[in-house]
């Protein structure tokens, strides 16, 4: 049953959140992963009022809003993404007043907050799945879920091929012998969007959390809901491969636009410029811009960036792309390096590329975080919003030795589908130097940090000229400083030695070295931030590799 909500008003929007219109084209948004962020309780896990007693220091790094990973009420098999109240918080994360605290401390500080919201599949224990099962087939609560019979002689083979994003097919049976398709674990059968109940059950819980006064919701697994009329064969196996490569059956049907137009609508409702935000994997950056046409959502994740190699024409084709696709249908562009599905971009730069977003090997840790401090200053050179995953401003790698007893992504269990080791993204951050968890909480934490977590605390780095952490802060202040950083759709690319990538946005230059050795290129004003030492004299500038510089002309 969803937890009562008794403020009498929604959590205000102060008049400097206000003021700025627009907001959401160029901000940048931090994502929390609420049970690794910080415990106030001491139980191990990360929870609201422990994200709640550390905004000032999110505030004081300099972003403009804070995405939250689902903390509603979940029995945990996939990390809190198996919903089975969307109107309550796990009690693990709190209560709907831990929320309603969260959200108005969030906006006394000048932070949005931003939710995550699971359209595509509930928990097996929310209601309406528990219903459909009870009702047995042809009842009609077992339309709002996908229940086929099976093909075989006696029903005992799946209805089709599809195959699930955690390995196996994409289809359980029940004990009276239909199945329902999960695309990704059992816990998580896939809501059937074709029947009208599902629509209004959402656009409900959107204004729910609206109500609460949250500024936006990221939708997970946007690309999906809607799937192929008669849910066709795909055909052959290893169809993880095609995931955001190819067109399939079950993502990016023409069919989800409708549904958020509709959202739009309610969205528009309310005053303070609320946001969408879409996770869509999908073949190509122009059927990305699709999800954010004027009358659909605000931003959509990048993930052709995000996956781009440490290489000076690889990012520039796709930042290209990118800033073409979205200037044709009027969105902003949006970057990451990295979120709570991947390995963290400090341990995929430090290994050789084509390993792809999912590496188990440490690399070279040096070369690794030379490489992630360039390519944020890339980043937050570049048109448009940025993200920033929880962690990445201390350098923080991928624990990639955590023991096989511990892990708890699903995927892991599932011995195919995707590699199943996102628990190294996930570790809890460190904040001090010493203590149990490293300043996370009093009672340890849910995964174990390694030793060296200490020296990269937030304490460790605080006020050490040159830690990956000041040079965040120092990054996110000059953006801050000059709003003209990150707004506009286009850069002006410069001439530049091989392996290097460099552009003009009016008086600022950006100048980013991805080769192996050092580069001579012109000094073309006054350096505000470099990621590594660099030389000038006589109008030029030595790059060494792997750094990035910005210059003012000004």
């Amino acid at each position: 049953m969803s937890q009562q909500h008794s403020a009498a008003d929604p959590a205000p929007i102060t008049a400097t959140l206000a003021r700025r219109r627009d907001w959401w084209r160029d901000a940048v948004i931090y994502q929390v992963y609420p049970r690794s962020f910080a415990d106030s309780n001491g139980d191990g896990m990360g929870d609201l009022e422990g994200v709640r007693a550390r905004l000032p220091y999110l505030r004081d790094l300099g972003v403009d809003a804070v995405w939250l990973s689902p903390f509603y009420a979940s029995p945990q098999a996939d990390a809190g993404y198996d919903v089975a109240d969307y109107r309550a918080v796990d009690p693990m994360f709190g209560n709907l007043l831990d929320a309603d605290a969260l959200i108005r401390d969030a906006h006394a500080l000048g932070l949005r907050i931003i939710v995550d919201l699971v359209p595509n599949h509930s928990s097996d224990q929310h209601e309406w799945f528990k219903r459909a099962l009870a009702e047995g087939p042809g009842s009609p609560s077992r339309d709002r879920y996908h229940f086929r019979p099976g093909k075989g002689e006696n029903g005992e083979l799946p209805p089709n091929d599809w195959e699930s994003i955690f390995g196996g097919p994409a289809w359980t049976r029940v004990a009276d012998g239909e199945w329902y398709l999960h695309l990704f674990a059992p816990e998580q059968p896939d809501f059937n969007w074709d029947h009208p109940a599902v629509g209004d059950e959402f656009r409900s819980i959107l204004r729910f959390w609206l109500d609460m006064g949250v500024d936006g919701f990221r939708i997970d697994v946007a690309h999906g809901l809607v799937k192929a009329e008669g849910l066709p064969d795909l055909g052959g196996a290893e169809q993880l491969k095609l995931l955001g490569n190819d067109v399939m059956p079950f993502f990016d049907q023409d069919g989800v636009h409708d549904v958020y137009r509709q959202w739009r609508h309610v969205l528009d409702e309310y005053a303070g410029e609320r946001i969408f935000v879409a996770e869509a994997w999908t073949p190509t950056v122009e059927r990305t811009a699709n999800y954010v046409r004027p009358d659909e959502l605000h931003q959509a994740f990048n993930f052709q960036y995000l996956s781009t190699e440490w290489d000076a024409k690889e990012l520039r084709t796709v930042i290209d792309r990118t800033l073409e696709a979205m200037r044709s249908v009027g969105a902003p562009a949006t970057w990451v390096l990295s979120n709570h599905d991947v390995t963290r971009h400090a341990t995929r730069f430090a290994n050789p590329p084509g390993l792809g977003t999912q590496i188990r090997t440490a690399g070279d840790r040096e070369l690794g975080l030379r490489r992630a401090r360039a390519a944020t200053l890339l980043m937050l050179a570049l048109p448009g919003s940025a993200y920033i995953y929880q962690g990445e401003e201390l350098g923080l790698p991928d624990v990639v030795d955590l023991p096989d007893e511990v892990r708890q992504d699903p995927a892991y269990f599932r011995g195919a589908g995707q590699d199943g080791f996102r628990d190294g993204c996930r570790v809890p951050i460190p904040w001090t130097r010493e203590g149990s968890s490293y300043g996370f909480g009093d009672g340890g934490s849910w995964l174990p940090q390694p030793a060296s977590w200490g020296e990269l605390s937030v304490e460790a780095q605080t006020g050490v000229a040159g830690s990956t952490l000041e040079l965040y802060r120092a990054a996110l202040a000059a953006r801050r400083a000059r709003p003209d950083l990150g707004a506009g759709d286009g850069v002006e690319w410069l001439r530049a030695p091989e392996g290097v990538l460099a552009f003009r946005r009016g008086e600022f230059v950006c100048v980013a070295n991805t080769g192996g050795e050092s580069v001579t290129t012109p000094a073309y004003g006054r350096v505000l931030l470099a990621s590594g030492e660099l030389t000038e004299a006589d109008g030029e500038a030595k790059l060494p590799a792997d750094t990035t510089v910005w210059w003012t002309t000004a």
